[in-house]
């Protein structure tokens, strides 16, 4: 909720502290309001009891009014008589010398003398006072409650009754709200019919009288002090049930006494307490944001600090103080000092070779970044890779420490030779020499020659001079041409090329190096000409030369690209082999060869195709599998040409898989044989049937007797272990008869047939047929023509 600590800090102490302080406002007037209620509780209880006298000597006051009247002899004459008159102003006399608010006389036989006989209930009253002697009560007069006493007038028997009576009205409860020490508010209550009334006529009357309901239909004469809550305010309510003349409509004393009163008193102690909570928490928060802000602003000047150091600036935090925050803070100082000393060594660990202690490959790319952004218009950033040749030998003479020690020193002597230059390890075997040259031309390769000349001088390594033999590749570049890696990466071509060309130094030939990039997109290009059918097949004939047929072909993968037009095998067939594309090459040739086979069928010709296959493929049993599965549903006739050489590289496994092929029925031969380091050795552990003189050796056989002597031998050699032999590149008829003599089995060149679609093989193969089968030596040169 909130983003600053100081802010937090300050809400949460001036928030507890407001809490408790709350809990002590809200306890204090609980305790005051519990003692004042107590207080107003035992005020009610003692008023009451005042009441209960007051209400006792009136009674007797009036009774004896009442008494002394009955018993006068005048008096009772003239009730006896029944002479109103007297009996009036007898009742009245006594009436104003006592103070009474009403009094009157009952006869015996219902007559009423001092009163109005309308303003009261005659029936009810004299059936009271004929049910009590001395009846006495509250009884409603013209609509008021009154307290009346009777008292019986005997002459000598019974002949009415004297009633004294005091009105209960709001002067008699102001004069008993006067006796009490608290400020009550006293009412009389009586029931008239289901409803209770009372001569106040506040809004408060209707919930008295509710209360007063309740109270009285337990049928105590006095309940407990009640809260009731009016809208007037809070009240505690004490109701006395008081006597009735008749015993039979209930009345009733109520109490009341406001509860804002009794807290009267105690508002400015409350108004203090609220006032001390405010003032409190006032100086809560100031205390608190100030002691926040001391803890908040060394916490933030940390955080700043970590973000600068996480950017690897160097910091300090200055916090001045003895606590947990100035601990703090001088460790992260200790830290960030600790972390800049490690930086340091890291950084000299990264861009410094561990051996030789030269700058490493990212250091010198680094130079040659910061170079670049110095150059002037025109100017270069000359990069040289020099290489120590015979690396391995060397090495395995001297040992790896030695070693180290030599590549050292010749970074040495380059600073000496060069002092503003710049040396660094690239590789093992090689350094890197960025030159204070800026432009590279041919006629500075000369004067870097003679400066190998001086590097080159024996170096002494323990005790013993040793040789050394170095190559330099060069490379340069303009600003904005080409970054870091990739120069080093020139001047490394530069160093293949020098090597390849046998030269000492070399200036990058990007004519010659090509374009990786886009031989890499070629194969991209060529996995969708396998799927879309770009890639097919052109095949050779093979010539039987002792029955003059054409008994094989050898398919030959031509691929029309839709932007080169027809590529060669050679741009392709080898980089398949090197970027792993080589199975999925092969698989789309051998299914293209099931297809041609299947097409020649049907036209009358069944011949064996040879496939040749990749040495990357000889020692791989999946592929085999595969191609022996699609042999035999396909029911072809196939025949693989491998070369020696691909067996030397698993021999185990490759022999394994030449045996699984030749137990499918698949034919194996033995291409370009006498080009490569033949082995005898795995001439007679190969299982084929056929073995292939390479072309080099019978396109010189009419004209070199050495090239004639070795096809001979290697015909003899070929025979003697149970092998067909065919001859390559043959090209003139010459060649051809001599192949016959010498025994040959098969032939293959342009002489017989060039390379061709399918549909001029079924041409060619249509003609050959028609020609007559005449002897090699005689009709040969005609076929031959045929197919030219």
């Amino acid at each position: 909720m909130f983003k600053r600590l100081q802010t937090k800090l300050t809400v949460l102490y001036a928030g507890l502290f407001a809490l408790a302080l709350s809990l002590v406002a809200v306890s204090v007037y609980l305790t005051i309001a519990n003692n004042a209620q107590q207080q107003v509780r035992g005020e009610l209880a003692a008023t009451g009891t005042v009441f209960d006298s007051v209400w006792a000597l009136r009674t007797q006051r009036l009774r004896d009014g009442a008494d002394l009247l009955s018993r006068d002899f005048g008096f009772r004459a003239a009730v006896a008589t029944r002479d109103a008159p007297t009996v009036d102003s007898a009742v009245t006399n006594l009436r104003q010398r006592m103070g009474l608010e009403l009094a009157f006389m009952v006869g015996i036989d219902g007559d009423v003398v001092g009163v109005d006989p309308a303003k009261i209930d005659i029936g009810k009253l004299w059936s009271a006072l004929d049910h009590e002697d001395g009846a006495q009560g509250v009884f409603v007069v013209d609509g008021a409650p009154y307290q009346l006493i009777s008292a019986p007038v005997m002459s000598p028997n019974l002949t009415g009754w004297i009633v004294f009576g005091a009105r209960l009205d709001d002067r008699e409860m102001t004069a008993l709200e006067q006796l009490a020490a608290i400020r009550l508010d006293a009412q009389v209550f009586d029931r008239r019919g289901e409803t209770w009334v009372t001569t106040d006529k506040t809004a408060d009357a209707k919930a008295l009288g509710a209360l007063v309901a309740t109270a009285t239909a337990a049928g105590k004469a006095v309940s407990a002090p009640t809260r009731l809550r009016t809208a007037a305010g809070d009240n505690l309510v004490l109701v006395k049930r008081l006597k009735t003349l008749d015993g039979q409509t209930p009345a009733a004393l109520v109490l009341r006494y406001p509860m804002a009163l009794a807290m009267a008193p105690y508002q400015p102690l409350m108004a203090a307490v609220f006032i001390a909570v405010l003032a409190g928490a006032a100086l809560v928060v100031a205390a608190s944001w100030a002691l926040s802000r001391d803890i908040a602003r060394p916490i933030a000047a940390l955080e700043d600090a970590a973000r600068r150091l996480r950017r690897g600036e160097a910091v300090h935090v200055d916090v001045r103080s003895s606590d947990e925050i100035g601990h703090l803070s001088d460790s992260f100082n200790l830290m960030a000092a600790e972390i800049r000393e490690r930086e340091v060594r890291i950084t000299e660990l990264a861009l410094r070779d561990a051996e030789t202690g030269l700058p490493n490959h990212l250091a010198m790319e680094r130079e040659i970044e910061a170079r670049m952004a110095r150059l002037a218009p025109g100017e270069q950033v000359v990069v040289g890779a020099l290489g120590l040749d015979r690396f391995t030998v060397l090495r395995s003479a001297i040992g790896y420490a030695l070693f180290n020690q030599l590549v050292a020193e010749i970074g040495a002597r380059i600073q000496v030779i060069d002092p503003e230059a710049v040396v660094g390890r690239l590789t093992t075997s090689t350094l890197c020499v960025i030159s204070r040259l800026t432009a590279l031309t041919d006629e500075i390769v000369p004067h870097i020659e003679k400066a190998l000349v001086d590097l080159a001088a024996p170096v002494r390594l323990g005790g013993e001079l040793v040789d050394v033999h170095m190559t330099n590749g060069l490379a340069a570049a303009e600003a904005g041409t080409i970054d870091a890696p990739r120069l080093i990466e020139q001047a490394m071509i530069a160093l293949d090329q020098a090597r390849a060309c046998g030269r000492k130094v070399s200036i990058f030939d990007a004519a010659a190096y090509g374009d990786p990039a886009s031989n890499l997109s070629l194969m991209s290009e060529m996995l969708q000409g396998v799927a879309t059918g770009a890639l097919f097949l052109h095949h050779q004939p093979k010539l039987d030369l002792r029955s003059g047929a054409i008994t094989g072909l050898e398919a030959l993968v031509r691929w029309a690209h839709p932007t080169r037009g027809l590529l060669r095998p050679d741009l392709f067939v080898g980089m398949a082999e090197e970027t792993g594309h080589i199975r999925a090459l092969t698989d789309c040739v051998i299914d293209r060869a099931i297809l041609d086979q299947r097409a020649l069928r049907e036209v009358g010709h069944d011949l064996t195709i040879s496939i040749n296959i990749s040495g990357r493929l000889i020692d791989d049993a999946e592929f085999a599998d595969r191609a022996i599965e699609k042999i035999a549903a396909a029911g072809a006739r196939f025949c693989f040409e491998i070369t020696e050489t691909a067996v030397i590289g698993n021999p185990d496994v490759a022999l394994g898989v030449l045996a699984k092929l030749n137990a499918a029925g698949i034919p194996v031969s033995i291409d370009d044989y006498g080009s490569g380091l033949s082995s005898l050795a795995y001439l007679k552990q190969i299982n084929a049937e056929e073995l292939k003189i390479d072309k080099a050796f019978v396109l010189s056989l009419e004209n070199d007797a050495k090239d004639a002597l070795l096809v001979k031998s290697t015909i003899d050699l070929a025979h003697s272990l149970g092998l067909k032999v065919t001859a390559e590149g043959v090209e003139s008829r010459q060649a051809l008869a001599m192949l016959q003599m010498m025994g040959c089995d098969l032939a293959q060149g342009y002489h017989i047939a060039r390379p061709m679609a399918l549909d001029k093989l079924v041409v060619f193969l249509g003609d050959w047929q028609i020609s007559n089968p005449l002897p090699v030596g005689e009709g040969g040169a005609r076929r031959a023509a045929v197919g030219g």
